[in-house]
């Protein structure tokens, strides 16, 4: 027999990884019914490669083209979080990327920081500052720093070609 999972159990296990990371989870489940996102520290299941819209944007072929739907593709499904009023994207990627990211315009955010996190389910339709820009599909997913540095110098070289 076979068991299907449905969205809304996934968005479930999603939320208790990501609860995972506080001491807290109270704390965050409230900020998360007050307000679409949540602070919550990096270094211990995840780090965050912060990209500038600009190159995400570049990378996805310039205006007139869905980003979101870029970073889907190009990231295979890895999960990514934008925050439209800072103009940044946030790529999720496993710890052990902070300690040999060297790539350049971008930073990964280890131990020590914290990264804003929409509750699941937060989407670009939400119309919210920080949503989803590609959904964590399943709890633990992360996006491959290798995906993610090859999407930035994509990025990286068209600005440079553009801006000549």
């Amino acid at each position: 027999m076979t068991t299907l999972t449905t969205g809304a159990e996934r968005q479930l296990a999603v939320e208790r990884w990501l609860l995972s990371t506080v001491p807290d989870r109270r704390r965050v489940r409230e900020e998360w019914r007050e307000r679409p996102f949540a602070m919550l520290p990096c270094g211990s299941l995840f780090a965050a490669v912060r990209i500038p819209s600009s190159v995400v944007r570049a990378a996805a072929g310039g205006e007139g083209q869905d980003p979101d739907q870029f970073l889907a593709d190009a990231l295979m499904g890895g999960p990514v979080i934008c925050d439209r009023y800072a103009a940044l994207y946030y790529a999720l990627v496993p710890a052990s990327a902070v300690r040999l990211w060297a790539v350049p315009d971008t930073v990964c955010l280890g131990r020590g920081a914290e990264v804003g996190v929409p509750r699941p389910g937060v989407s670009a339709a939400d119309t919210a500052r920080v949503y989803w820009s590609v959904p964590m599909d399943s709890a633990g997913e992360l996006c491959s720093p290798a995906a993610v540095s090859q999407t930035v110098m994509v990025g990286r070289y068209a600005l440079a070609v553009a801006h000549g």
